[in-house]
């Protein structure tokens, strides 16, 4: 398991009856989380004086707000987020990624320190695609990476946009493109377009184009392979991640080797879960799966 352990304006206070008790900066708030199936006695006060609370009401859900502003600013390191309470229980940023943020990142440096002459400009190119409000695209930028960040929501680019602002990346190598995910690498591979990197975060459920509704379990092995085609000959790293409960880490993992084919042997394949620790219990709480893979010739 890769522990998200490095946080300091971020951390989960306690996990308790389907709920987490976190902190944001200075503000706490309590979300469901389906995983949380325990319950205990809640001894925590702060159980009783959280800022916010989302609960669920029939196929949606709510926040409560008490004495919160509407958004504020947090940060991991260099990076800097803006935090916005949501819909459907988000805040803008999935702490847990941190630790595919280090290692995508420290990829990148190693990368652009032994061999620059490999990409254009000295930047290794990265694709990340359902991208979000670009946790991974501030890492990857800031490491020394261009990067061409996809998302289908307009409002998420917008934020991810203001998180480069925030870390001070304005400037830096990015297109930003409101499209669908599959459709855009579709007609990447017609123009011929490769990169050196993906980063991919596919939701569980979705729609695609025309309205239909999608399972990931029933098309992951066909998007990855998709995805595989706009990887160069000699890719750097391929990284996966997923909130389903129906696809492993190993699954993953299988699905991409066999998508990368004879470009698998020349890297090495990890696959695990993402995890955060719980303050109260000293326990380690299970949030996402991932399956990545990296070049040999940057390995440490």
């Amino acid at each position: 398991m890769w522990i998200c352990d490095k946080w300091e304006d971020y951390e989960l206070i306690d996990a308790d009856g389907g709920e987490r008790l976190e902190r944001w900066g200075d503000y706490i708030l309590i979300r469901p989380d389906p995983q949380i199936i325990w319950k205990g006695e809640r001894r925590d006060p702060l159980w009783k004086r959280a800022h916010g609370v989302y609960k669920r009401r029939g196929g949606g859900g709510a926040w409560t707000v008490a004495n919160m502003p509407e958004a504020w600013n947090i940060g991991y390191g260099k990076y800097k987020f803006q935090i916005k309470p949501m819909g459907f229980k988000h805040t803008g940023i999935f702490p847990e990624q941190a630790a595919n943020w280090d290692w995508a990142s420290d990829l990148i440096r190693r990368s652009v320190e032994k061999e620059p002459e490999r990409y254009e400009n000295g930047r290794p190119s990265v694709l990340n695609l359902f991208a979000y409000t670009g946790g991974a695209t501030v890492a990857c930028a800031e490491a020394g990476a261009s990067l061409c960040h996809v998302d289908a929501s307009k409002g998420m680019v917008a934020a991810a946009k203001e998180n480069m602002r925030l870390t001070g990346l304005e400037t830096a190598p990015c297109r930003y493109i409101v499209d669908d995910c599959k459709k855009f690498v579709e007609r990447e591979i017609r123009r011929g377009r490769k990169y050196d990197a993906v980063i991919m975060d596919p939701p569980s459920y979705g729609r695609g184009p025309n309205g239909e509704v999608w399972k990931l379990e029933e098309c992951a092995a066909d998007l990855i392979e998709l995805v595989s085609q706009v990887l160069c000959d000699e890719p750097l790293f391929f990284l996966i991640n997923s909130y389903t409960t129906g696809l492993s880490p190993a699954t993953m993992g299988y699905m991409l080797m066999r998508a990368l084919g004879t470009r698998a042997e020349f890297g090495k394949l990890e696959t695990g879960e993402t995890g955060i620790p719980v303050k109260n219990s000293g326990l380690v709480l299970p949030s996402g799966a991932s399956a990545r893979w990296s070049a040999k010739r940057v390995a440490r």
